[in-house]
């Protein structure tokens, strides 16, 4: 093995597990590529954290995604170092994402009518494109400059997951801020205290104390809200215990906006970026459905998910043996070469960009998928048809995170028509 090799193979143990390696994501891509090619199932061994293996390919993972009673959720889904485990994963929060089998599935089935393609185009499509005219709106009141993601992609979802789920509009910052908290703990500036452990406590807290009140007002009042269906929820005929209906308001009101607000303003950056794609889109608009799987494909807001082996299992040329961990790497599989000719370019005419697996496959495919697809399309059929010209008004970075991540700050300068 050279030296090249070698320091390779140290990179990839520190890859995955340390949130600043995800700041630099060139390197990081470059780390993943390499493994993709000499090592895809590589037992990771970092100090503080227990053994995993890094599936990087996507094949690989879609392999694993597709045996769910092989390859378990668990209690633990979620990378995190071997003191913190019990905080954001199996204790105090039990969501989709902790389910498996029969649970899962009937879990699942509580809210299901609600996000199929067909219910979401009837209730949702509309307000979708008005909340889009809106905030596009609201970019022209801020003058010809503005931070994307801070002001109008952390917002944009957020307004629409708060009004399905039924949240006051007035409360709609505090939601942010909590989900901050508990997703996004390794950033100094978006964290609750001084450390991951006391962001995550802090976050569940507070979720808690809110989301208390708010199903005890469903269960006596039912307002035809997603809220409602959940406080009023049952599971073969019996109503779901308090610590069912808070854990599923955390998943749907955590995950429901944060990784589209990461997908919007990471998109808009990739368009920034790359102008003569962002032509494309104003000229051909009906490419906008396409691009929104490559815009998901290229930023890749959930970067992983654990699952764990109930029995030997051989995965390409290693065998994992039972009780053994396995990360997920969908940011890996989403640039993988035998998948996406030339991975590294942003090409919203790309034939298969609907093969990205940043939802997932299978059984865990994300609930939310079909509805990020929409409130992506139509912000973005709204902001091309008015755009002028858009260019970067200073640096812009990422948060910090090996879970869910995506750009914190895209400081934009531009000009916009009016609505028509």
């Amino acid at each position: 093995m050279n030296d090249s090799d070698c320091n390779m193979l140290e990179q990839a143990d520190r890859v995955f597990g340390d949130p600043d390696r995800y700041l630099d994501l060139d390197s990081w891509h470059r780390t993943a590529a390499w493994l993709r090619r000499n090592d895809p199932v590589h037992r990771v061994e970092a100090d503080g954290f227990d053994p995993f293996f890094a599936v990087t390919r996507h094949a690989d993972i879609v392999e694993v995604e597709r045996q769910p009673a092989k390859f378990l959720n668990t209690m633990y889904p979620i990378l995190a170092p071997r003191a913190e485990s019990d905080l954001l994963q199996g204790s105090a929060l039990k969501t989709l994402v902790h389910m498996d089998g029969a649970e899962h599935d009937s879990y699942r089935l509580v809210t299901n009518d609600w996000f199929k393609p067909n219910a979401l185009r009837k209730a949702l499509e509309g307000r979708i494109a008005d909340l889009a005219r809106k905030y596009v709106d609201r970019m022209m009141t801020l003058g010809n400059e503005c931070d994307f993601a801070t002001q109008i992609a952390r917002f944009f979802p957020l307004h629409v997951i708060m009004g399905i789920l039924g949240v006051p509009e007035a409360d709609e910052p505090l939601m942010l801020q909590l989900t901050q908290h508990l997703l996004s703990p390794d950033d100094p500036d978006l964290r609750a205290g001084e450390s991951r452990a006391e962001s995550i406590s802090a976050g569940i807290a507070k979720f808690d104390a809110y989301f208390q009140k708010i199903t005890a007002a469903r269960r006596t009042n039912p307002v035809g809200d997603l809220a409602s269906t959940i406080a009023n929820g049952t599971i073969d005929g019996k109503p779901l215990e308090d610590f069912q209906t808070f854990s599923y308001y955390v998943i749907v009101a955590t995950a429901g906006h944060d990784t589209t607000s990461s997908s919007l303003a990471g998109g808009l950056r990739a368009l920034i970026a790359h102008p003569e794609q962002l032509r494309l889109l104003q000229d051909n608009p009906k490419l906008i459905d396409n691009a929104a799987d490559e815009i998901i494909r290229w930023v890749t807001p959930v970067r992983h998910f654990l699952r764990y082996a109930q029995e030997d299992y051989t995965l390409g040329a290693t065998t994992i043996r039972s009780g053994e961990r396995v990360l997920l790497s969908y940011l890996s599989a989403n640039r993988d070469e035998s998948v996406f000719e030339d991975p590294f370019r942003f090409d919203v005419t790309r034939a298969n960009a609907n093969q990205q697996l940043a939802f997932g496959i299978g059984v865990h495919f994300c609930l939310g998928a079909h509805l990020a697809r929409m409130e992506l399309r139509a912000f973005f059929r709204e902001l091309l048809s008015r755009l002028d010209s858009i260019e970067f008004a200073g640096s812009n970075d990422d948060i910090p995170s090996n879970f869910v991540g995506g750009p914190k700050h895209v400081p934009i300068r531009y000009r916009l028509r009016p609505a028509l």
